[in-house]
């Protein structure tokens, strides 16, 4: 069993196919961000993505914006920020005034950009991408934390930059780097003592980094005296579950080729098995799961124990189902699944138990009890006649 109050929530890229209509994707993207909230679920990242139809959240800033006034308690993530793609400055601010506009419910996810189309639209060289986020991530850190930076590099220049307001949250703005297969997302965590967000989590190339990607983010976190802690650790996999396998199968037909074929062909992650039945195939990689309730469980467990230990479980949303089972695979979720990584219901259990072990003794009494009521009022009437 995984540590006690793991969180749980979604990342949303989003993926919509190519024949919905747009705006009513969008619109039910909010939708679904308010049930989750209604459901109890911790997180909702949101993805930044400028090309390939199918993500069309450009800016999960004003996403969030719309999101956190229709919701009372879920945290949102901008998931990650393209930092190539925006001066660090003026990310920077986009990021703090929405801490304030949430009344500090929003972290700052850090990413090189996860589809090369895009960085091809704005010139921006592929190979580069890695180098110019960690020199972003050197200012962005320091000016969320209120400090003032000059730096020049080869893309931006800082001349005593900082930020006019202070950060809503405290310390300062929750943060963290993503992370796939690559060491660079964890040592930038470490050494800048931020989150980690392991987007692949449950890719046969990410589940297997799991533990090194840890390894090497605790040790540069000690190199550079940053404080870090797995509580700040969130995993990125996909889940669609229903009270059968077989009805869980059913319904991932709605979408699931559509979306094998978007990353085959336009994404940068090649997380789709080959295999006559993609559902089959998914499932038997252990990449996702479609299943139940007791297949997710087993699924969150196994990354426990190939992690060592991690804060927070977030379902990649797919759309591999129509909207009623997506609702209700959420549903089942937060009821079934959430509850045995949370301690919720360990008091419940102990009552149960005790009572149980009592029962023998206990209910002896209470029918002496009922008969000696019986026996008075039998007496009470014998006595009138």
């Amino acid at each position: 069993m995984t540590r006690p109050n793991l969180k749980f929530g979604i990342f949303l890229a989003p993926f919509h196919g190519l024949k919905e209509d747009p705006t009513r994707a969008l619109e039910r993207d909010l939708q679904l961000v308010s049930y989750l909230d209604d459901l109890g679920y911790d997180y909702a990242w949101i993805g930044e993505h400028h090309s390939g139809g199918m993500e069309i959240i450009a800016s999960p800033e004003v996403f969030i914006a719309q999101a956190a006034i229709q919701t009372k308690h879920i945290r949102f993530g901008a998931g990650v920020s393209s930092l190539t793609f925006h001066h660090p400055l003026i990310l920077a601010d986009r990021i703090m005034q929405l801490d304030h506009m949430t009344r500090g419910r929003v972290a700052f996810g850090m990413g090189p950009g996860a589809l090369p189309s895009d960085a091809q639209m704005m010139g921006i060289d592929t190979l580069k991408q890695r180098d110019m986020m960690l020199q972003a991530i050197e200012v962005l850190v320091p000016l969320l934390r209120g400090e003032t930076v000059t730096r020049k590099t080869d893309w931006f220049e800082l001349d005593e930059a900082r930020l006019q307001l202070q950060s809503y949250s405290k310390p300062s703005v929750e943060m963290a780097v993503a992370s796939q297969v690559s060491p660079s997302g964890a040592r930038a965590a470490g050494i800048h003592g931020v989150g980690l967000l392991s987007v692949g989590a449950t890719t046969t190339g990410g589940f297997n980094a799991l533990a090194a990607n840890w390894e090497i983010c605790a040790r540069k976190a000690t190199e550079h005296s940053q404080p870090i802690n797995r509580n700040a650790w969130s995993l990125v996999g996909p889940m669609h579950i229903a009270e059968t396998r077989e009805e869980a199968m059913n319904n991932v037909r709605f979408g699931l080729n559509e979306w094998i074929a978007y990353f085959k062909d336009v994404a940068a992650l090649p997380i789709a098995p080959i295999g006559e039945d993609p559902a089959e195939a998914l499932v038997a990689s252990g990449l996702a799961v479609i299943g139940t309730p007791d297949d997710a469980i087993d699924q969150i467990q196994r990354l426990e124990t190939e992690s060592g230990g991690f804060g927070t479980f977030l379902q990649m949303a797919h759309n591999w189902a129509d909207w009623a089972e997506t609702k209700r695979s959420y549903e089942l979720f937060a009821r079934y699944v959430a509850p045995q990584f949370q301690n919720r219901n360990d008091n419940r259990r102990e009552s149960y138990q005790w009572a149980a072990g009592n029962h023998a003794q206990t209910m002896p009494k209470v029918e002496q009890a009922i008969g000696n009521e019986i026996a008075k009022d039998e007496a009470e009437k014998a006595a009138k006649q």
